[in-house]
């Protein structure tokens, strides 16, 4: 380390929208990981970089510091390719319950990390949760042995990965430089780093339920991502998705996981089947297992039809300690004390739903956190029964509502018929936006 560096010149040099070199970028990382670079230090240059932007070779070295400021596991073991996906968010993302064992069933190895849930809903370590047993807290080497044994696991990020990152997004929270590309862009992939993928595939969410609001901005986030990507030698495809209506019908805990459940066994609904199917399919091909993305993706169906991929879910579970016999029979997951219907007020096609706020509304019933250690309660959620180019009448049913309180249903029922807009056009939009290579 330069012993003449100091903070204060490497704040003033991103003030002035000069570029930091490597060594720089490397000291503030060391030093604010280690508590040697006070809070209001780390968020002054924050938000220079936050105003001034970073070039494509600061960004792969903050993320690469970042990535190797803690932990990296290393995968090698698994064999030559080790493909990771990650979503930049949404409401009702299922999705990884389902990739896991299904690209598993396909012989290609997946040794998932997914974090818990702050804000809409739980993560997937919570949904996984959701059946009685199982245990997202395995160590290192159990995690590894597990993908050994079976081709598969999916556990909570217990191990000290990324701390700078951890740290650093704390403080952007705090000091409104959340939206800065830069900044989420080094954020996830130095967290893709650290848990020792080489190829990763990303679903980069677009729309009113995604971090990246509109097209320019998720297709900008994805070039960045790639451009690390190339610099660390990590191959890296986005998968553009629509986020303006919730992925799939149910929103929350154990109802998105009764939904895998259902997918895997062959009741796919078409906006869920568009998503596992293209990031499938390029996994499958950065696994080197299929060149062609259409022929990956009947592979992947057929693998659903002939019951491959909910017998590896099955063994995933198993092997994590999990009740299979509620997998087998979704019947058996708690229930909340009210299931309330919403019914429609007036004809016409649905138009809207916002999935922001189909997330603010499925937190408050209890799904989310509001803070880390708020306790969720797995059982609470909603289910979409309508959705975007649905046609209704007055009485159909368009959501149902899961909660363990009077107020709160009736509260929800409230904001569900402002959410839901219906109209005379019938409108219809692409799941999948757009592929950036």
């Amino acid at each position: 380390m330069v012993s003449y560096m100091n903070i204060i010149d490497i704040i003033a040099k991103k003030r002035d929208g000069k570029e930091l070199d490597t060594e720089e970028i490397k000291y503030f990382i060391s030093e604010y990981t280690n508590n040697k670079i006070e809070d209001y230090q780390a968020s002054a240059l924050i938000m220079a970089i936050y105003i001034n932007g970073m070039s494509y070779r600061e960004i792969k070295d903050l993320t690469m510091e970042m990535a190797y400021s803690g932990d990296v596991l290393d995968l090698s073991e698994l064999g030559p390719n080790v493909v990771d996906k990650h979503s930049t968010g949404g409401v009702g993302d299922k999705v990884t319950i389902i990739l896991a064992p299904l690209i598993a069933s396909l012989g290609i190895p997946v040794a998932k990390m997914s974090g818990r849930g702050l804000g809409y809903t739980g993560g997937t370590a919570d949904k996984m949760e959701a059946i009685p047993g199982y245990n997202t807290g395995l160590s290192e080497s159990e995690f590894i042995n597990s993908v050994k044994k079976i081709g598969v696991s999916l556990i909570t990020q217990t191990l000290n990965l990324a701390p700078a990152d951890k740290k650093i997004y704390a403080l952007r929270d705090t000091i409104a430089c959340t939206e800065s590309i830069p900044l989420i862009a080094s954020s996830i992939m130095s967290k893709k780093i650290a848990s020792g993928a080489n190829k990763i595939v990303l679903d980069v969410t677009c729309g009113f339920g995604a971090f990246m609001k509109n097209l320019a901005d998720a297709k900008e986030l994805s070039k960045t991502m790639i451009e690390i990507g190339k610099l660390a030698k990590r191959e890296t495809i986005c998968v553009i998705t629509n986020m303006n209506q919730p992925l799939g019908y149910a929103v929350g805990n154990s109802l998105e996981v009764i939904e895998a459940i259902e997918f895997l066994k062959g009741n796919m609904p078409d906006d869920v089947k568009d998503v596992v199917l293209e990031l499938g399919a390029y996994m499958v091909k950065l696994a080197g297992k299929g060149e062609d993305i259409e022929e990956n993706k009947k592979i992947l169906l057929e693998n659903i039809k002939n019951g491959k991929a909910y017998t590896k879910f099955l063994e995933l579970v198993q092997n994590q300690g999990g009740d299979i016999e509620y997998v087998k029979n979704t019947e058996k997951f708690e229930k909340p004390k009210i299931i309330k219907e919403v019914l429609a007020n007036k004809e016409g096609y649905v138009q809207e739903i916002n999935a922001e706020e189909i997330g603010k509304l499925s937190g408050n019933l209890g799904a989310g956190r509001k803070n880390k250690d708020d306790k969720i309660d797995l059982s609470v959620g909603l289910v979409l029964n309508s959705k975007i180019g649905d046609f209704v009448k007055p009485g159909d049913r368009i959501a149902t509502i899961y909660a363990n309180s009077l107020e709160k249903a009736e509260e929800a029922e409230k904001d569900l018929l402002n959410i839901y807009v219906i109209g005379t056009e019938k409108i219809l939009e692409d799941t999948i936006i757009d592929i950036i290579k």
